[in-house]
């Protein structure tokens, strides 16, 4: 018990002491601000791909792709394979009794964004009318549907935000015609609000186009699948990839995240370093300067043990200081914010969430830093010779 009021009355002391040495103290709360506003920020881009990538999958719906491919816009399915995979088992039927399976094209056009005008990839859906049934998601806010045979855009709500000349009303030309956009839709904030959808048919034609991209089917059930699957991969005439939904999407999402995450890591890393040299500064900076006042604890009674624990707990308070203002700052500025991405899904837009988890994260970051700021000059505290100490009184 007495070990513990004496580490709390010295860390009490320290902490007093904060506000006389708020200059040197400022200097790890900034570095580790910046740290953990960083890598937050970052993450959050990670995490805003996959949610995008994620709610656009639902467990009953699989796609087909040609083997091999690793995206529906490098993918080809041919009207044979078609025919075929309508004819495997396991796939949901309307109440019509058709078929919920939707055939789809998608193809990759270059068109001028909002603001600075430079030109990026909108990936533009081909639809069939049974992607109804297949995708319900997808709901218009403003406008109307597409009509079959016409040169007629519907635009997701992401691709409006980001590209010019998307408005409804307006006409925008590629593949050498001028398509009317007629309708906006939302899909409930997945990828496919960063496309444009059209006739299959249509795009097909205007594309030079003779095969679809890839074909989506929702089916009885997700146990249903591997029937599904089976059947199709046990035909020596097909050459394609049934793959679950949720998996192409989570494999679509993979590479991109993979990649920001350790960019995130990366630059964290090397802000960390300079932040942990700054904390290290600091320290020894507070224990230089209160060498006498630590020598008089001693002298009185106090053991090493508390003065070390006073040092470190100061540090860590200091990085927590830093770590909240970083996240909060980041909150503040990027939650809810746009940003966009490219490869090979095209150009995919997406919100940063700036979550509990990611700030979380941060402050675990911010207490490593703060620790080995603190251990070495807590350390040369304690070991500080008393009678050496005051001599220099």
């Amino acid at each position: 018990m007495n070990a513990i009021r004496q580490i709390l009355t010295i860390t009490a002391i320290n902490l007093r002491s904060i506000p006389q040495r708020l200059g040197t103290s400022l200097v790890i709360c900034v570095g580790i601000a910046g740290v953990v506003g960083v890598l937050t920020t970052v993450l959050a881009m990670a995490t805003g791909l996959k949610s995008t990538l994620t709610n656009a999958a639902r467990e009953d719906r699989a796609i087909v792709l040609r083997s091999g491919s690793l995206a529906e816009a490098l993918s080809a399915v041919s009207r044979d394979d078609l025919v075929a995979i309508e004819a495997a088992p396991g796939i949901r039927r309307t109440v019509e009794g058709e078929q919920s399976i939707s055939p789809e094209v998608l193809v990759s056009v270059n068109l001028p964004r909002k603001g600075d005008g430079s030109l990026n990839a909108l990936p533009v859906r081909g639809l069939t009318p049974a992607a109804a049934e297949v995708r319900p998601e997808i709901t218009l806010v403003r406008g109307r549907m597409f009509a079959d045979g016409v040169y007629e855009l519907i635009v997701g709500r992401s691709a409006h935000e980001q590209f010019a000349n998307l408005d409804i009303g307006d006409v925008v030309t590629f593949h050498s015609g001028d398509w009317s956009v007629v309708g906006i839709f939302s899909s409930d904030g997945d990828v496919h609000e960063s496309e444009a959808m059209t006739d299959a048919t249509t795009l097909m034609s205007a594309a030079h186009r003779t095969v679809f991209s890839a074909v989506t089917v929702t089916l009885d059930s997700p146990a249903a699948f591997d029937g599904f699957r089976d059947a199709l991969k046990s035909d020596p005439k097909l050459n394609v990839d049934p793959q679950r939904e949720t998996d192409y999407y989570a494999g679509q999402s993979k590479q991109i995240a993979a990649l920001l995450e350790i960019v995130a890591r990366t630059v964290g890393g090397i802000m960390a370093i300079g932040a942990l040299f700054g904390a290290l500064n600091t320290m020894y900076s507070a224990v230089s300067t209160r060498t006498v006042e630590i020598a008089t604890l001693r002298a009185i009674g106090f053991g090493s043990v508390p003065v070390v624990v006073s040092v470190l707990a100061e540090a860590q308070l200091l990085a927590l200081i830093g770590a909240i203002a970083g996240g909060g700052i980041a909150w503040l500025l990027f939650n809810g914010n746009a940003f966009s991405t490219g490869g090979a899904l095209g150009q995919v837009a997406l919100k940063l969430h700036v979550g509990a988890s990611l700030i979380g994260t941060g402050i675990v970051w911010a207490a490593a830093i703060g620790l080995l700021g603190g251990l070495f000059p807590a350390i040369r505290a304690a070991r500080v010779p008393v009678a050496q100490a005051l001599r220099a009184v």
